[in-house]
């Protein structure tokens, strides 16, 4: 065989090797392409072990994607909805359902300034809304007053009121009381419980006043506190709706609502007015009690607040605790709010002229 044609024939040889090489990589791709579609691959000896590789990645895949579905739920089992607060709370007025936004609550490191901007707000709306708040105890005179709010304790004022009628009839003046049999005076009272305990307040006090102060009530707290039963949130009462001097009447309501709004974290009376005092003008006081307490007694309820219907809901960092729905809200509603009468036989005018009612007498149906 001559060069020529044995290097002609070396040469047919290396092309026939490169298009077997050739043929061979670009089959390879093919292969890893079809296995995990599940199609047959080419002949070969490798193609069972490559089909069962594929049939092993599915089963792993499924094992994966059904632990990805699973993973979740455990992660969001505790995960809590969103709380939604009106932005202003309108339902209570009837009809009208208020608009719906996530409520910014205060947060916990509050600063001095934001909380009494905050807590003033909130006595700004309330104050729009209950225009005609007042002391809920009827009285015409400070000592009507003094006894009533004596009597109110572990009741409520509506009990009172329904009460104090036969009492005043009988013993018009503290010297009347001053001399009453107690078994006549428990009879009356008895209605208002504890009435054992709170005749001998009421009977006790009514003695000093006719000794030490000549019949009349005092006008000054460290005087009024001398009585018996007779604290520092009775003598507010007093000093506040009968004489017009300013004091913040820390009674439950009160105490609750304050430590629902963060004004506070005090529970002791005494720290909680002292507290809630320095957020507010000293002229304020009076009239900050009364909206703070109506607001406690119709919307803001101890068990249940009707949260829905709350017109301070976005200022609230308690906001949820109670019924967030508008209009099961709106049912859980008291006195003028839920078109049931006040706790007064004898409310004030502009009361009446608002839409209130007046309690019925004792017995009435």
């Amino acid at each position: 065989m001559t060069k020529k044609a044995a290097t002609g024939t070396e040469k047919s040889q290396g092309v026939e090797k490169t298009q077997r090489g050739e043929k061979t990589e670009k089959a390879a791709p093919a292969k890893k392409s079809a296995a995990p579609a599940g199609k047959s691959a080419p002949a070969g000896k490798s193609a069972p072990v490559k089909k069962a590789a594929a049939a092993k990645q599915p089963a792993a895949a499924k094992k994966s994607a059904s632990a990805k579905k699973t993973a979740p739920v455990k992660k969001q089992a505790p995960a809590k909805k969103p709380v939604v607060a009106p932005k202003k709370a309108a339902a209570a007025v009837k009809g009208v359902a208020p608009a719906k936004t996530v409520a910014a609550q205060p947060p916990r490191g509050e600063s001095r300034t934001a909380l009494v901007r905050r807590a003033r707000r909130i006595d700004r709306e309330l104050a729009e809304v209950y225009p005609y708040a007042h002391p809920e105890l009827d009285f015409e005179n400070p000592f009507q007053l003094v006894v009533a709010t004596v009597l109110s304790a572990q009741t409520t004022d509506l009990r009172v009121n329904q009460t104090t009628p036969a009492l005043f009839a009988k013993y018009p003046t503290p010297e009347d009381l001053a001399a009453a049999n107690p078994e006549e005076v428990e009879e009356i009272l008895r209605p208002t419980g504890f009435f054992r305990a709170k005749t001998k307040s009421v009977i006790g006090l009514s003695k000093v006043l006719a000794e030490d102060f000549g019949g009349e009530v005092p006008g000054r707290l460290e005087d009024l506190v001398k009585l018996p039963g007779v604290g520092r949130k009775t003598a507010f009462v007093v000093l506040g709706n009968a004489f017009g001097r300013p004091g913040i009447t820390v009674d439950t309501h009160f105490q609750r609502l304050v430590r629902r709004w963060r004004w506070t974290e005090a529970t002791d009376p005494d720290k909680i007015e002292a507290a809630v005092g320095a957020l507010f003008p000293k002229s304020d006081w009076t009239d900050l009690s009364h909206h703070v307490i109506w607001h406690g007694r119709r919307i803001c309820h101890a068990r249940k607040p009707a949260c829905g219907a709350c017109p301070v809901a976005p200022l609230c960092p308690a906001y949820g605790e109670g019924e967030t729905d508008p209009e099961k809200a709106e049912k859980l509603l008291k006195y003028e709010k839920g078109g049931f009468p006040g706790q007064r036989l004898n409310p004030p005018r502009s009361y009446l002229e608002a839409g209130g009612k007046p309690a019925p007498p004792l017995g009435a149906g």
